[in-house]
C-alpha cells in the first residue's frame, strides 16, 4: 500500500494522502462517505487510478477512528467559523427574499444611523 499513500510533514499538515497528489486519505473518505460519491466516480475525477482510491480507503479503515475523529474536529471548526463569521452575502439574499428593496432594509452590520 505504501506505494499509493504517502505522509510528508510539510504537505497538507503531514495527513496521509495519495502519492503524488495532495488529495488525503480524509478527502477521499469525506467525498465517499459523507457525500455519498462512489469510488470510480472519485477516480475519475481526480484522475486516480481506482487502486489508489481503493487504498486510501484501505488506509482509512486501518486508521478509522483517527480519521473519524480528524474529520469531525475540521467539520466543527468549519461550523463555529461560519457561526461566528456570518455571510453577508446571505443575509442580503434572505432581505431581497422577504420583500426589503435595496435600503428599505438595514443590515444587522449597518452603523449608519441618518
Amino acid at each position: 500500500m505504501s506505494d499509493y499513500i504517502e505522509t510528508t510533514l510539510g504537505t497538507r499538515g503531514g495527513k496521509p494522502r495519495i502519492a503524488g497528489t495532495r488529495i488525503t486519505v480524509a478527502d477521499i473518505v469525506l467525498m465517499h462517505r459523507r457525500l455519498g460519491r462512489a469510488l470510480e466516480e472519485i477516480a475519475g475525477t481526480y484522475d486516480l487510478s481506482l487502486a489508489a482510491v481503493y487504498a486510501a480507503m484501505a488506509h482509512y479503515y486501518d486508521h478509522k477512528d483517527e480519521i473519524d475523529q480528524s474529520l469531525d474536529e475540521e467539520e466543527a471548526l468549519a461550523e463555529a467559523f461560519k457561526k461566528n463569521n456570518p455571510s453577508l452575502l446571505r443575509e442580503k439574499l434572505q432581505a431581497l427574499s422577504h420583500g426589503c428593496s435595496q435600503g428599505s432594509c438595514p443590515s444587522s452590520h449597518d452603523t449608519f444611523s441618518p
